[in-house]
C-alpha cells in the first residue's frame, strides 16, 4: 500500500540521477513509497537513465514539468500523489536507508509539526583539490552564514526552513502550494508560509542527505548569482519580508560597500577609502579563514580563498542586480 509519495524536481541531472535513485530503492521503507521524477525536459541522458528502473519498478514514474521549474514540478507531483506524506528530495543528493521512515515518524509524532528535515551535508563531487575547496566553503559558517540544516544539529530544532522535508499531504491544503513565481527561495517562502499560520519545522538530529556541491568555479559563480538576484526578486513577489534572514543579503552589503563608494569617489575622492577598508578587512579575515581551513583540513589555501571569493561577490552582485531589475521594472 503506497503511504508515502517521494518526489524529486529533475533536468538534465544525468551526473547525478542513478547514485539518487538507488538511495531511494535501498529505503526501509520503500514498499511504502512511490517515488515520483518530475522532469523540466532534460536534453542529456536522465531520462534515458530512468527508463530501466522506471521498467522494473511499478511505483516509480515520470512525469513532464513543461515548466521547467523546481516548485512547478513540485505542484505537479503534490497532485499526482497517492501517499499520505511527501517527501522532496533532490536529484543531486543520496539518503541514508532510514531517511524516508525517519521523517515520517518524527512527523507523526512531534508537536504541531507540519515540515521536518534534516542536516544537508554538503560533500565534493570529485577527490580534487578544487572540488574539495568549494565545498568546504559551501558548508562553513563563514562561507553560507547561520543555516542550522548546512552546519548540523546535536538535537531537535525548531527552525525557520529545511532544504527538503516531509509534509502531509493534506496540509497543503492549509497553507497552500509552492509559489511558482520563485524559481528559487521556494522552500523558505513555503516554510515561512507554515509558520505564519501556526504550523512549526523541525530539524531533526541523526540522519542526513548528502549533496554534492559544484566542482568549478563557473559553476559555482552562476549558481550563486541566481541564489542572490532571487532574494531580492523573491521579497518583492511575495512581500513577505520576513522569509529571508539577515544572512541572505550580507553579500549585497559587502558589495554594496565596495562599489558604491567606489563610484562616487569621481565626485568625492575620500569616499574611495571606504571601498578600500572593506576589501582590505575582508581580504584580512578570509586570509585568516582560509589558512586555518587548510592546515586544520589539509586543503589548498588558495582555492580555499578564491572560492569565498566568488562565493560572497557573485551571490552580492546577483542581489545587486536584481534590484536594478526591480528599478527598471
Amino acid at each position: 500500500m503506497i503511504n508515502i509519495s517521494v518526489i524529486c524536481p529533475c533536468l538534465n541531472e544525468e551526473n547525478f540521477i542513478v547514485g539518487c535513485v538507488e538511495s531511494m530503492i535501498s529505503q526501509d521503507a520503500f514498499n511504502e513509497m512511490e517515488l515520483l521524477f518530475v522532469d523540466g525536459g532534460s536534453t542529456d541522458r536522465t531520462r534515458f537513465l530512468l527508463e530501466p528502473y522506471i521498467a522494473q519498478y511499478e511505483q516509480i514514474k515520470m512525469l513532464d514539468n513543461p515548466k521547467r521549474t523546481a516548485p512547478c514540478a513540485m505542484n505537479i507531483g503534490i497532485k499526482e500523489a497517492k501517499g499520505e506524506y511527501i517527501v522532496r528530495i533532490d536529484a543531486h543528493s543520496k539518503f541514508p536507508t532510514n531517511y524516508v521512515s525517519t521523517l515520517v515518524q518524527n512527523l507523526q509524532t512531534l508537536p504541531n509539526a507540519q515540515n521536518v528535515g534534516c542536516s544537508c551535508k554538503t560533500m565534493a563531487r570529485n577527490e580534487s583539490k578544487k572540488a574539495k575547496a568549494i565545498a568546504e566553503v559551501l558548508c562553513n559558517k563563514f562561507g553560507i552564514g547561520d543555516a542550522t540544516f548546512r552546519l548540523g544539529t546535536n538535537e531537535i530544532k525548531e527552525v525557520d526552513t529545511v532544504p527538503f522535508g516531509c509534509f502531509r499531504k493534506k496540509d497543503f491544503e492549509t497553507f497552500g502550494y509552492y509559489d511558482e513565481r520563485l524559481t528559487r527561495n521556494q522552500d523558505i517562502e513555503l516554510n515561512h508560509r507554515i509558520r505564519q499560520k501556526g504550523g512549526k519545522i523541525y530539524l531533526i538530529p541523526n540522519i542526513e542527505s548528502i549533496y554534492y556541491a559544484r566542482d568549478n568555479y563557473k559553476d559555482l559563480i552562476k549558481n550563486n548569482f541566481s541564489n542572490g538576484k532571487w532574494n531580492i526578486l523573491t521579497v518583492f513577489y511575495t512581500k513577505q519580508y520576513g522569509a529571508l534572514s539577515i544572512r541572505h543579503f550580507i553579500p549585497l552589503c559587502f558589495v554594496l560597500a565596495l562599489f558604491i563608494p567606489l563610484l562616487f569617489s569621481f565626485l568625492y575622492l575620500p569616499l574611495a577609502i571606504i571601498s578600500i577598508i572593506a576589501l582590505l578587512a575582508y581580504v584580512f579575515l578570509y586570509t585568516i579563514i582560509s589558512c586555518q581551513l587548510a592546515v586544520k583540513k589539509n586543503l589548498s589555501f588558495f582555492y580555499l580563498f578564491f572560492a569565498f571569493i566568488c562565493l560572497h561577490i557573485s551571490y552580492g552582485l546577483g542581489s545587486f542586480i536584481g534590484l536594478i531589475c526591480l528599478l527598471f521594472r
